[in-house]
């Protein structure tokens, strides 16, 4: 079984006891948190889709701990211009772990089935058309 949900403004696909790095949340450490926005169920192949979000579904999940991702530099130059610029920042990231995802209320679609093929035919050359030659223009100067 998996979701996809909305976290901090991003979308993620979420499964049970999946760790995952996402912005920085407001909880304390060791405390759950629940995730409502859930956009699309997926359990065992029987397919939930949101208008946007899933009425009564919701992910649960527990804050492990925060911390800061790997440095990303920003370089900027003008070539010719003797224009440099170097910058940098570490991104603030919570990582957390999927406890569970619950599905109260939600409207299952069945699985799509395989769609039958219908044969086209279609002429392999098309056919020329015949033109007559055009008659030629004579000059004719008096």
């Amino acid at each position: 079984m998996y979701a996809i949900v909305e976290i901090a403004g991003q979308q993620f696909k979420v499964s049970k006891d999946l760790k995952v790095y996402v912005h920085r949340l407001a909880n304390e450490e060791g405390t759950k948190v629940s995730f409502d926005k859930v956009y699309l169920l997926d359990d065992n192949g029987t397919i939930t889709i949101g208008a946007p979000a899933i009425e009564g579904a919701s992910v649960e999940a527990k804050v492990l701990q925060h911390l800061k991702g790997d440095k990303v530099i920003v370089f900027k130059k003008k070539r010719r211009k003797g224009y440099k610029k170097r910058n940098g920042h570490r991104q603030y990231l919570t990582q957390i772990v999927i406890e569970g995802i619950t599905a109260s209320g939600a409207k299952k679609v069945a699985p799509k089935k395989e769609a039958v093929a219908t044969e086209v035919v279609v002429d392999a050359a098309p056919k020329a058309k015949k033109v007559a030659p055009k008659a030629k223009k004579e000059d004719t100067q008096e």
